[in-house]
């Protein structure tokens, strides 16, 4: 596979100019993953927020408009490392790692029900060496719904691959 083939399921490793060529083009898309209410209450277990929306699905079927539990928002948001690790994400080659260095945005368009399944498409914004061996790498990450044209999410991501 092309180092541009984004069916492709192994990370990228390039050199700083391969990568640059690739700013602006789809890099990945990850496999589908399926959001399953033990999932959703083992995240609500790790962070302490167990609010009825995420857990309590007779009462979220009848309380809000959703019609059942939904994933929390953060829940979709940390999924990004596991995602990143699916997919073609672009890393620089001959570093020896690559830190999570935050986010630019991060907007949530469309709720994530128990039982949904979700992707992640990965496109490469950027490319900077920020200094002698450091490479900061931007990719916008839309996170799909299974079946809805409405994504759940829209993140910038920032990586810091080192020397």
């Amino acid at each position: 596979m092309s180092a541009s083939d984004p069916s492709s399921t192994s990370t990228r490793f390039l050199s700083l100019e391969e990568a640059e060529r690739l700013v602006g083009e789809e890099v990945g898309v990850t496999p589908w993953l399926e959001i399953t209410q033990a999932r959703i209450q083992q995240f609500a277990e790790a962070t302490g927020d167990h609010q009825f929306i995420h857990l309590d699905p007779e009462r979220a079927k009848a309380e809000t408009p959703f019609g059942g539990t939904i994933a929390h928002g953060f829940l979709t948001l940390s999924l990004l490392s596991w995602f990143g690790s699916q997919t073609g994400t672009v890393r620089i080659r001959d570093c020896r790692m690559v830190i999570n260095y935050g986010l630019d945005t991060v907007r949530f368009l469309n709720p994530v029900k128990a039982g949904a399944r979700i992707r992640a498409r990965y496109t490469l914004l950027g490319v900077v060496e920020k200094s002698p061996g450091h490479y900061l790498i931007k990719h916008r990450a839309v996170v799909e719904i299974e079946g809805q044209e409405k994504p759940a999410m829209i993140a910038e991501t920032l990586g810091m691959s080192v020397r």
